[in-house]
């Protein structure tokens, strides 16, 4: 298992290489295409994603076994589930950029399931159809400072806030149980918890033009904070190598592991998840 110490030793590796002079010397190639993503002012990246997913959450109810639900065991893996996620870099100046991201997740689920689940004031016994759906969104602005600038590489440390927006939804046929312990079986009847959560990381990205039309850029970022009752945490690792096909474009092929796990206390959600997904990217890049 990945831990957030190891999530930022590929872009650490990398820029202790570039500082310690193991790459190639800074040339003049200004011609090379690959330069484009370290020098031009904007950046634009657009891909898909097949990934796998980890979703565990619990919603505390008023019976006392509010154990998290393992929503890929439970419902099945959307192994081959295709999502975008798209990024935009601008160098204000050559050493400090503003960083955008946003990926949108959602998916949808019916199996009957082989246990039983308790969600909140809801039961749903094991055999029942459960519908399921996951909603998950992130978006991202971050300050960099490439603290480590050259025409072939670069080294940024930076600061900014993911902003996630999760839902998580079971329906189907369930036992409800109300404060006073009175119970009442429902035929379809829907629970579900939300939470919008801004929470802190702090990363270091690091890139590289190693050839004429090769560039590499990998990323790493954590942070763990408590904010407005959500406490949460979060570990992020991105690694990719681009193609650059002509000066503007390129075609990259990376891959990305996200992590987060939140305690909450509100009223639109009163419990615990973990949301992260994990896999290969394909995307086109812009640069300008």
């Amino acid at each position: 298992m990945m831990t957030a110490t190891t999530a930022l030793k590929l872009p650490l590796l990398l820029g202790a290489l570039l500082a310690a002079g193991v790459t190639a010397p800074a040339r003049a190639q200004s011609d090379w295409a690959s330069q484009g993503p370290l020098n031009n002012a904007f950046v634009f990246n657009l891909g898909g994603f097949l990934f796998t997913t980890d979703t565990r959450a619990s919603l505390n109810g008023t019976t006392s076994n509010d154990e998290d639900v393992d929503f890929d065991r439970t419902f099945g893996k959307p192994g081959d589930a295709t999502r975008i996620r798209a990024d935009a870099l601008w160098r204000i100046t050559p050493a400090h950029h503003l960083r955008l991201m946003y990926f949108d997740n959602t998916t949808d689920r019916t199996r009957a399931i082989d246990r039983t689940i308790h969600w909140g004031d809801h039961t749903f016994q094991a055999g029942a159809v459960v519908d399921s759906q996951i909603k998950f969104k992130m978006m991202e602005a971050a300050y960099e400072w490439a603290f480590l600038k050259e025409p072939t590489y670069e080294v940024a440390a930076s600061f900014g806030v993911h902003v996630m927006d999760i839902s998580l939804r079971l329906a189907g046929t369930a036992t409800i149980t109300d404060a006073n312990g009175n119970t009442s079986v429902a035929q379809f009847s829907s629970k579900s918890g939300s939470v919008t959560a801004p929470l802190p990381v702090v990363g270091i990205r690091a890139g590289w033009a190693v050839a004429p039309q090769w560039y590499l850029e990998a990323q790493g970022q954590i942070f763990k904070a408590e904010v407005n009752g959500v406490d949460g945490r979060v570990n992020d690792l991105r690694a990719s190598a681009t193609w650059m096909f002509n000066p503007n474009f390129g075609l990259g092929l990376g891959y990305n592991r996200f992590r987060t796990t939140v305690v909450v206390d509100k009223d639109s959600f009163n419990g615990r998840m973990r949301v992260g997904y994990s896999g290969a990217q394909v995307f086109l890049t812009g640069t300008f």
